[in-house]
């Protein structure tokens, strides 16, 4: 699971116990030789798919880790790009790894839930960043995504199909999951990582209320389900103004 540059066993043991701020800020200098950055298959695919419903200007991307979305926004913003995130730790690899230089990216430590930017982005993205917010937490989340942008600009992330109930991946995910509420009932400060809490329905219901106007894409580069259904889709989401 992990390739000889990722983290020991003891090095995931003390992140997981830790707080998500203090654990990310530990797994900094490894976490891109994890599974839990996002595949570039998938930066890829939306990074095509933005293509097509652009130009932008100012992109921002949220809980930007170690920047892996930033160079997917430096594809498709003329202007200007920014990485927000909470983890010191990460923005410092951030810093040192990603090689953009145009357009002009920055770099801002902050929570995603008070953003402290004024309606200055005209695309926001974010990638495998959601489960780290309770249910509870999306409607000031999205809130605050949609005081960031401007009048017409779009929010804008991938989303995988749920596993099946038969399938390996889910019992996987929820016994993860589980393991995730267990520990947090027992152990403080909580690590808030939960795979199964972002549900598409919720989440466009909440993105309606935040008044966005929603559409999904499919991205095509991951096939189809056997019932028809994408792989994997894009959540486009247009601030109404």
């Amino acid at each position: 699971m992990f390739g000889p540059e990722g983290p020991s066993l003891r090095e995931l043991a003390v992140q997981a116990l830790s707080s998500v701020e203090r654990g990310y800020d530990l797994l900094a200098p490894k976490f891109d030789h994890t599974p839990f950055r996002t595949p570039d298959s998938v930066l890829s695919a939306v990074a095509s798919a933005l293509e097509r419903t652009g130009p932008y200007d100012d992109g921002l991307d949220l809980c930007c880790g170690t920047g892996a979305g930033v160079a997917v926004l430096a594809k498709v913003c003329r202007r200007s790009v920014t990485g927000v995130d909470f983890s010191a730790g990460m923005l410092d690899v951030a810093r040192q790894r990603t090689g953009v230089v145009r357009p002009r990216v920055s770099w801002v430590r902050a929570d995603a839930r008070a953003l402290p930017f004024a309606p200055a982005f005209d695309l926001v993205v974010s990638f495998g960043a959601f489960g780290h917010f309770l249910p509870s937490e999306l409607p000031g989340l999205f809130a605050q995504v949609h005081s960031v942008l401007r009048p017409g600009g779009c929010f804008a992330f991938p989303v995988v199909a749920p596993p099946r109930p038969a399938s390996l991946a889910y019992w996987m995910l929820l016994g993860f999951d589980t393991a995730m509420r267990v520990r947090n009932a027992l152990w403080r400060p909580p690590f808030v990582m939960y795979y199964r809490a972002f549900r598409l329905g919720e989440v466009r219901s909440e993105l309606a209320r935040a008044g966005f106007q929603v559409e999904l894409l499919a991205l095509p580069e991951f096939g189809q389900r056997r019932d028809g259904s994408p792989r994997v889709r894009m959540v486009v989401a247009r601030h109404l103004g």
